[in-house]
């Protein structure tokens, strides 16, 4: 059976190209210590940009911060003039917890208003991709929690709205006709899946089509004492990796008019790493790269190969109570920087 990339390329290659350009591949957030050294280079030379270095190498960049408290309307501004030079460059953004994770008591008109001030700067420079909605596990589709979403998503109208719901109780025809009759786009994830997870996706609802990879790091995602780092630390495989790039086609393939596919598996850059390889299949091409993670392509055997920084292998494991195989990133003991050879089924699955 043909894949999604392969029909895409296949039905001609202008319109394969036009597909690929409305996937616009990138990562959740930029401003990481441990990022130094393995993505962004270290000592940094003079006038160095983290996040205008980043826009070199990706299309699109979710900004986590304002998950946290609203941002600032100057500082908003300021994102926008460091990534001038990307014409094509776009802000995701995540909306407060406010909105999403703290819902004991309603929100006010004023929480709004200072939410909305920040994301106008980007909104008006037209960088502004969209609103990303993002509730946790234990939001269930209940009478009052379809009514706090009806909420919210009319607090924010005006900005272009993505939902992300990690339980299974969503994944009903009701609830994405909902999302089509309003105009909000479904978010489609990877997450480590245990009992009533959301499944993988490729859903589009909306203009906006949303992908958001966050690994498969089962030992860690709902244990209670691990960190954001420990719960984000995985690698994806290259062929794990090539189902992303197909949904991603085809959320764009079902009508989404832009499609945004975020890796948020921020741990040691490994965001970085896998955006641009998904990058690189989406495009059916080399992309540019920091010189330690160079892509490149054999046109003989349809292969990709990505070196990755030193210490990165791959090894699988089974989750208890799953017969699900994964694989986690584990620390080699080898000091070289290994080559992955990335086997791309082009033409058959």
């Amino acid at each position: 059976m043909a894949t999604s990339l392969s029909r895409a390329r296949t039905a001609s290659s202008a319109s394969g190209s036009a597909v690929a350009a409305l996937v616009h591949v990138g990562t959740a957030g930029w401003s990481y210590s441990d990022w130094e050294g393995v993505f962004y280079p270290k000592p940094h030379p003079r006038g160095f940009d983290a996040l205008e270095y980043l826009s070199r190498y990706v299309d699109v960049v979710e900004v986590n911060s304002t998950f946290y408290r609203p941002v600032d309307a100057n500082v908003a501004r300021r994102w926008v003039d460091r990534v001038a030079d990307a014409a094509d460059f776009r802000f995701t953004a995540k909306l407060s917890k406010r909105f999403t994770h703290e819902r004991d008591t309603a929100f006010t008109r004023a929480e709004v208003a200072e939410v909305r001030r920040g994301f106008r700067p980007i909104q008006g420079a037209g960088k502004l991709g969209a609103v990303l909605l993002q509730f946790p596990w234990s939001f269930r589709r209940t009478d009052d929690n379809r009514i706090w979403l009806d909420d919210v998503t009319r607090a924010f109208a005006e900005f272009p709205l993505v939902v992300e719901v990690r339980h299974a109780s969503w994944a009903v025809p009701e609830f994405y006709a909902e999302l089509v009759e309003r105009g909000i786009g479904f978010v489609n994830i990877d997450q480590p899946l245990f009992h009533n997870s959301i499944k993988p996706s490729a859903t589009a609802t909306a203009p906006v089509g949303y992908v958001r990879i966050h690994g498969r790091n089962y030992r860690d995602w709902f244990r209670k004492d691990a960190g954001v780092e420990a719960r984000y630390d995985y690698l994806y495989t290259p062929a794990e990796l090539t189902r992303w790039a197909e949904r991603s086609v085809e959320v764009a393939e079902a009508g989404a008019e832009e499609v945004y596919a975020v890796a948020n598996n921020h741990y040691r850059a490994k965001a970085a790493v896998n955006a641009i390889q998904l990058k690189s299949m989406v495009r059916d091409e080399p992309v540019p790269a920091p010189e330690t993670l160079a892509i490149s392509r054999s046109r003989s055997s349809n292969t990709y190969s990505v070196t990755l920084p030193s210490g990165w292998t791959y090894r699988t494991m089974r989750p208890a109570g799953s017969r699900m195989k994964t694989t986690v990133p584990v620390g080699a003991s080898s000091t070289s920087s290994p080559s992955v050879n990335v086997a791309r089924p082009l033409r058959t699955m």
